[in-house]
């Protein structure tokens, strides 16, 4: 009987255990770094894989060639953007766990303000500095999301000219890299629907999956921009409420010192009382 009442303790202690572990628990910044890290991972990813086939594009049906010095040309910018991407991807997976962090603080902040964790005026401000921070990030994957636009806007035009190659039969259009700013202007880099390249690039793989690519790319960009605005929301909520407790933490201190004033007064009386009635 008393081994099973031990058991019954011993179960009832790790499901409190486990219920209080769970309570702690930021949610709310769980799903914006769930959501974060999916964006980038989605924007890097597909990204890279859209510039390596832009450049296979560009080489195979439209005949450019990589400068032989060192020149900024389309070839020399892809590479860029290629390493920017591992910088991103290596950026906001360190800066989601910090905001991790800064959620799980907060988070027991406010659940036991008397506990180990005091919050202080240091903490505001690191708060106070996430949303700055998070508030200029936002602005930057906005930029990138309208950046990202671009190639998927030039990509559907081809793509969508190859997808109704039997409406455009009697006509020959072209489409001219000059226009792109990819090529310079004394260059003249254009595929006309009419030439055998443009069959051979509307019937291969490399235009369908890199314009998809691109699509996908995008939508990480655009993910990216929702979990920092949820970010801003959550920290916004997040500093609010540590100032609320810190007011409240100071007005309980400051009423626990007068309560003690008053009872050492009380006590002064009453020993006096009890000295002049002895």
């Amino acid at each position: 009987m008393e081994e099973n009442m031990e058991e019954g303790q011993t179960q009832k202690g790790c499901s409190e255990c486990c219920l209080k572990c769970l309570s702690g628990i930021p949610y709310a910044s769980l799903i914006a770094t769930i959501l974060l890290y999916a964006g980038v991972a989605l924007f890097c990813g597909c990204g890279h894989e859209a510039l390596s086939g832009t450049v296979t594009i560009l080489q195979t049906y439209f005949d450019v060639v990589r400068s032989p010095v060192d020149a900024l040309d389309v070839f020399t910018m892809i590479d860029i953007f290629k390493y920017v991407i591992y910088g991103v991807a290596a950026a906001f997976f360190v800066y989601g766990i910090l905001l991790m962090v800064e959620g799980f603080f907060t988070t027991g902040a406010i659940r036991d303000l008397y506990g180990d964790f005091k919050i202080t005026t240091c903490g505001r401000c690191v708060s106070a500095w996430f949303i700055m921070l998070t508030y200029i990030f936002m602005l930057a994957w906005l930029g990138v999301t309208a950046f990202s636009s671009l190639p998927v806007f030039m990509y559907f035009n081809i793509w969508n000219t190859c997808q109704n190659t039997t409406l455009v039969e009697s006509s020959n259009l072209c489409f001219d890299l000059r226009q792109f700013g990819i090529v310079s202007i004394g260059e003249e880099k254009k595929l006309c629907t009419a030439s055998e390249n443009f069959i051979k690039m509307c019937e291969s793989n490399e235009l369908d999956l890199t314009f998809h690519l691109f699509v996908c790319a995008l939508a990480g960009a655009g993910a990216a921009v929702i979990a920092m605005v949820h970010y801003l929301m959550v920290l916004s909520a997040n500093w609010a409420y540590v100032k609320d407790a810190c007011r409240m933490q100071k007005y309980e201190d400051i009423k626990s010192k007068e309560e003690q004033e008053l009872h050492d007064i009380h006590s002064t009386r009453s020993k006096e009382r009890l000295n002049a009635y002895t």
